[in-house]
């Protein structure tokens, strides 16, 4: 039998980028995992610019198997229809490929596309039922750090922000 144990998070706000990476090797230090916290800014920052770990994406995938299922549709879809319905029409044969081809690259373009529009919203993980906390300043260049942890640790993880110069913390409720 697993229990549940409650979580709480809080939201430590930066006003500059050198403070939300030290914020982040502070909790890196004290055996914070990549999972527990989370950087949230406006500005566009490269990966790994405060210090986490790039995060690994499988979103070349999933093309891959929209375009093998969306050929794999027209090839079954273009054949039994053909084989559904046989026109014989001067002699040639039943399933002719030069047709066949034009409808079979339709179908594995647009198996591409939709199955990159899915792994676009999947790897975002989109859609997130439950927001958490925020800020608008962080729409105006805060860095912000969204730490989600047990409550046995939020103190440890409340004075690592508060020493790595955050300039106002907001504490969420436990889940």
């Amino acid at each position: 039998m697993t229990t549940f144990i409650p979580k709480r998070s809080l939201l430590g706000l930066f006003s500059t980028a050198d403070a939300a990476a030290d914020a982040v090797e502070g909790l890196q230090a004290q055996d914070f995992d990549d999972k527990d916290f989370e950087i949230m800014s406006g500005t566009p920052y490269p990966e790994g610019a405060f210090g986490e770990k790039t995060t690994n994406h499988r979103l070349y995938v999933f093309p891959f198997i929209g375009a093998a299922l969306g050929f794999a549709v027209a090839i079954l879809l273009t054949t039994a229809t053909q084989v559904s319905y046989p026109l014989v029409t001067g002699g040639k044969p039943i399933l002719s490929i030069p047709p066949m081809a034009i409808i079979t690259y339709e179908g594995t373009m647009l198996g591409a596309i939709i199955f990159t529009v899915l792994g676009i919203i999947f790897e975002s993980r989109l859609p997130r039922p439950k927001l958490g906390l925020y800020d608008e300043r962080i729409t105006e260049g805060y860095v912000g750090i969204l730490v989600t942890t047990t409550e046995d640790r939020f103190k440890a993880a409340k004075e690592i922000l508060t020493k790595a110069g955050a300039e106002d913390i907001k504490e969420g409720e436990p889940d």
